[in-house]
């Protein structure tokens, strides 16, 4: 199975990457640089909230019902008209369940890499976590998901699996930030500055936007 970042360098990425930037009104570079930090941190915090079974079974019944993999079969009529108001609402509540009163400080730190404020990444978000569910709830369906020990398993393997050490506790400081501004400070110092090592995220974010 392929990793959520190979997604985002596939032509279906590369729909998404347009399609939100032209809805959100985003440059396309910083809209693909706030996707490429976003998508992981968001699933890393899916797959906290699913470590419990309460989590796992709501995280399950949402990619059974409302997300489960339509929202890709219309891309094209998605961002066509520019995209549905109800879209965003229900991008704005996937948000708040997953990140909870970590949302603020995630959108910060990815705004302060990116060169965007806080605004626009929440509004880029908003588009992208339906079609991020969507991702997964296709994922649900092929690989007949059904358990809390799946779902992991998934969320796990779409993350790579084999995640360096930096990289893990750069998701984890991320959604540790609460807002007060001192982690916030720690993590996008991380970023911007530190992790310089080829490995782990800081190289992978630096392969990344370099280019």
């Amino acid at each position: 199975m392929s990793g959520i970042l190979d997604l985002l360098n596939s032509d279906l990425g590369k729909t998404i990457i347009n399609g939100v930037s032209g809805s959100t009104g985003n440059d396309k570079s910083k809209t693909s640089s706030v996707l490429t930090m976003a998508l992981p941190v968001l699933m890393k915090a899916m797959e906290r909230n699913a470590s419990t079974p309460e989590g796992a079974q709501g995280l399950l019944g949402a990619l059974s019902n409302k997300h489960d993999g339509s929202i890709l079969d219309n891309l094209g009529g998605l961002f066509g008209g520019g995209v549905d108001e109800d879209v965003k609402v229900d991008g704005s509540k996937i948000l708040g369940h997953v990140l909870g009163q970590r949302q603020q400080g995630v959108q910060q730190v990815i705004g302060q890499k990116a060169g965007l404020d806080s605004g626009s990444v929440g509004d880029i978000l908003k588009v992208a976590a339906p079609i991020l569910m969507g991702v997964l709830g296709k994922q649900t369906r092929q690989n007949n998901v059904s358990s809390q020990g799946d779902l992991s398993g998934l969320l796990g393997g779409l993350l790579g699996g084999s995640k360096t050490q930096n990289e893990q506790s750069f998701l984890e400081k991320i959604l540790d930030a609460d807002g007060d501004g001192s982690v916030i400070d720690d993590v996008a110092g991380m970023v911007l500055g530190g992790a310089k090592k080829k490995g782990g995220l800081g190289g992978l974010l630096g392969g990344l936007f370099g280019k």
